[in-house]
């Protein structure tokens, strides 16, 4: 297997992966009847930052290093948040229930852009619900999607193998 030679693809793979997870997520939560948390709709919300970061990154590679801190910025907030989630799953009554009492600034954007676009982004499910595929919950999936997602971010990022593709 032979690694992109240029910042270009490698941006235009993250772009497909993490627009494809969207995509995969929807397909996959009208399939087996999921309802959506608002943890679950921030996830989401990350991949599409992450395609954004990314396409920035095909229409400008030399600024890979800007957009490359970007996607590992934004993968890292993912793990967070999809490892927060999985704890939640994991020990349900030590959980503070997403969705009770005081909403979160998440909550709040969650259901803001529920209302903008409800097919894409409402929030009617709840986050310590333990819907599984192949033994593992979405959020347990989410955490080495958003992994790689991280490791190609500071990869294009840093690498000396891009060097040459600074000014173009």
């Amino acid at each position: 297997m032979t690694l992109p030679n240029t910042p270009r693809a490698v941006f235009a793979l993250i772009a497909l992966a993490a627009a494809g997870l969207v995509a995969a997520g929807l397909v996959i939560g009208e399939l087996m009847r999921l309802n959506p948390c608002p943890l679950c709709i921030f996830q989401r919300v990350l991949y599409l930052l992450l395609a954004f970061w990314a396409l920035c990154g095909v229409a400008a590679p030399g600024a890979r290093r800007t957009w490359g801190l970007l996607i590992a910025a934004t993968a890292a907030a993912g793990i967070a948040t999809a490892g927060y989630q999985s704890w939640m799953q994991l020990y349900p009554e030590l959980a503070v229930q997403c969705g009770y009492g005081e909403m979160s600034p998440i909550e709040r954007l969650v259901e803001w852009l529920g209302m903008q676009w409800p097919f894409m982004f409402m929030a009617t499910g709840f986050c310590t619900s333990k819907e599984s595929i192949l033994g593992l919950t979405m959020a347990n999936w989410s955490i080495p999607c958003f992994l790689a997602f991280l490791v190609a971010g500071a990869w294009v990022a840093l690498s000396r193998r891009f060097r040459r593709y600074r000014f173009r």
